[in-house]
């Protein structure tokens, strides 16, 4: 008999799942708050939006029912944000196909993530099944990594997008922090 249910002794990969998401959401935030000029800045200003992406991605879409309805309804795209960052509706039209990934959500949480360090501090110790040491450089900057992401981090920049979504990823803290107590 063949179902598409996953059986219990074959694990569900969630960030092999999320990958699409992950990297759409990271590309956004990129283009939206470029790092310095440099081949350095570049590298570890992705990595901070990739690890604030990965975070958020696993709180958003934390089970593989999560999941498997993110890839049947899609994440929504850009758009939204496009339209918060000065972007105008329809530009660049041979580059728009990665946008319909970006998950505004996930986007929103990571700005927060981003911007507000203790925020990040709460959601790491919620989340489930990631990696500790590979979210060092979201979680602890180096002087390094706050130079390659100085309008990534910066809280002023990123709060019209933060604050789109805080309510909600407030609350969902406040469920885990609950929950753990």
């Amino acid at each position: 008999m063949h179902t598409d249910e996953p059986r219990p002794e074959e694990p569900i990969t969630v960030a092999a799942d999320l990958t699409p998401v992950i990297a759409a959401s990271t590309r956004w935030l990129l283009n939206a708050y470029p790092p310095p000029p440099g081949a350095l800045n570049r590298a570890l200003a992705e990595a901070q939006a990739r690890q604030a992406t990965t975070l958020a991605a696993h709180l958003r879409y934390p089970t593989a029912t999560d999941v498997h309805l993110l890839h049947l309804l899609g994440p929504g795209g850009s758009d939204h944000l496009d339209s918060l960052t000065g972007r105008p509706p329809g530009s660049e039209e041979s580059d728009t196909l990665w946008r319909t990934w970006v998950d505004e959500t996930v986007v929103s949480w990571a700005a927060g993530f981003l911007a507000e360090p203790a925020l990040t501090a709460r959601a790491h110790l919620l989340s489930q099944g990631l990696d500790v040491e590979g979210l060092r450089r979201l979680a602890a900057p180096g002087d390094h990594e706050n130079e390659a992401a100085v309008l990534l981090r910066h809280p002023d920049l990123l709060e019209p997008v933060a604050a789109l979504h805080r309510p909600q990823l407030l609350e969902l803290l406040d469920r885990k922090d609950t929950a753990v107590a």
